[in-house]
């Protein structure tokens, strides 16, 4: 099936997005429920909290078939060269800057402060526990240490520890590589395990619109129209922050990097902007992106390297978006977190972000599993996320995205393989790319010879990026 190919349904023919509406429909309807009748508001929060549950379900193993096979895609990009190494580099750099951005503007605006949400259910962090049988030394932090430990593999999976989980999956992950050609079947079989795993998320999300009504109709039946100010403030807070992240950070990376403006390169993606901002999905440019950079003087093999492996470990919005959530979930529950919290989330973060792409609801539960590993008394208000999830999509697509087209430049630049006179005269609209050469839905048929194809294991699916000798690209699901 073709990924892009999705891109031209009319919106109330995509499933995905009746979906975003429906949801969108519920947040309304449960605001409307909360501000009218609070008593029957609150009587409706179990509905989200169901949902929280189902979500928190899929924590342990999401992570842990991410991270395994995570390690492998990141052993095979470094091998890829200087290219790869570098663009690796690059892009756990500003991660982990866009990460620290979201914790400093989340702690500045404090968006949840005083709304003193508290779902019903709610139970003290000492029920979830963390080290299970280890005992306590009277040092926190030695105890924090030894709790990571778990006391058997299988149970790393099952006592609901999610930095257990991540612990036994990075070693996993390195057991694998260094078997080679060994762990391969193992890789194979966890690839199948991961796409069952994220077949399910997608199940379960197609019920958030009820999730999102009952978590919402509690919120506010509880604090009143507090509730739906703090998301504003955040849903608002969070766009201006990708917005100048985009236009300073970025700008000044793309100027000083390689030497050109940032909205010259925004105004020659204009039509990716447009496909993004419909879809929610920075995926769905993922094949124009690389034939416009090709377009733009960058070499093939540079862009065939770092626009695949940017789509699974470049997520600058997606890293914004999940400290921020983070935060405001934390002050809204009247528990805010700690700077040693805060860092500690933030390094969690980083490694487990790397699940977060092109998945309907992984986004959520890697927030859910950043809560639940750190503060499992605040998982529960994942809930206040939920509704406005889809409100924020968009900026962390474009983000992303915009992040992408940035790195495949910078990368060309300084590995040499950018032709820049050539770039400038596109950026001032002196070649202009050739929408023609995409097709209509640009499909690789049978007769076509296959000059070369670049199978990226993404955290999402199996990717084929396939090049056809007249120039086309298409992305096709393996």
């Amino acid at each position: 099936m073709n990924s892009t190919a999705t891109a031209h349904k009319p919106w109330y023919k995509d499933p995905t997005h009746m979906l975003y509406v429906s949801v969108i429909i519920a947040v309304i309807l449960g605001c409307i429920v909360g501000l009218v009748a609070p008593d029957l508001g609150k009587a409706l929060t179990p509905i989200g909290t169901a949902f929280i549950n189902l979500i928190k379900m899929m924590i342990a193993p999401v992570i842990f078939c991410t991270i395994v096979l995570g390690v492998g895609s990141i052993a095979k990009a470094a091998t890829v060269g200087r290219v790869g190494g570098m663009a690796l580099g690059y892009f756990i750099l500003m991660s982990t800057f866009a990460l620290a951005i979201g914790l400093v503007v989340g702690n500045l605006i404090e968006p949840g402060h005083n709304l003193h949400y508290q779902p019903t259910g709610y139970e003290p962090p000492a029920a979830a526990g963390h080290g299970g049988d280890t005992k306590s030394t009277g040092n926190p932090t030695v105890d924090f240490l030894l709790g990571i430990i778990p006391v058997s593999l299988l149970s790393s999976l099952t006592a609901g520890n999610i930095l257990q989980t991540l612990f036994v999956a990075l070693l996993t992950g390195f057991a694998l590589q260094k078997m080679g050609d060994t762990g391969k079947p193992i890789l194979k079989f966890l690839t199948y395990a991961q796409a069952l795993i994220f077949r399910l998320l997608m199940m379960i999300m197609w019920v958030a619109p009820l999730g999102a009504f009952g978590a919402i109709a509690g919120v506010v039946g509880s604090t009143g129209i507090k509730a739906i100010g703090s998301m504003l403030v955040l849903m608002v807070a969070f766009y201006i922050t990708c917005i100048l992240f985009i236009a300073i950070i970025l700008g000044g990376v793309l100027k000083v990097g390689a030497g050109f403006n940032i909205f010259k390169l925004m105004k020659y993606l204009a039509r990716e902007y447009l496909l993004i901002f419909s879809t929610s999905s920075s995926e769905a440019a993922l094949p124009r992106l690389i034939a416009k950079m090709e377009h733009l003087g960058v070499s093939k093999p540079v862009a065939g390297i770092v626009v695949p492996t940017g789509y699974s470990f470049n997520l600058d919005g997606t890293a914004i978006y999940l400290t921020m959530a983070s935060l405001f979930v934390a002050e809204a529950m009247g528990k805010p977190l700690a700077l040693g919290e805060q860092v500690s989330l933030l390094v969690f973060m980083i490694i487990a972000s790397k699940g977060a792409a092109g998945v309907s609801g992984a986004g959520i539960a890697t927030l859910a599993a950043g809560l639940q590993s750190h503060r499992p008394d605040l998982i529960d208000g994942v809930g206040l996320i939920v509704g406005i999830d889809r409100f924020m999509s968009e900026a962390r697509a474009l983000t992303n995205f915009t992040g992408n087209a940035v790195a495949t430049v910078l990368m060309g630049k300084l590995n040499h393989e950018l032709d820049v006179e050539r770039a400038h005269q596109v950026l001032n609209g002196k070649l202009p790319f050739d929408e023609s050469s995409m097709g209509d839905a640009h499909e690789i048929h049978g007769d076509q010879r296959v000059d070369h194809a670049i199978m990226e294991k993404s955290p999402t699916r199996q990717m084929n990026i396939v090049r056809a000798s007249d120039g086309k690209i298409t992305v096709l699901d393996k």
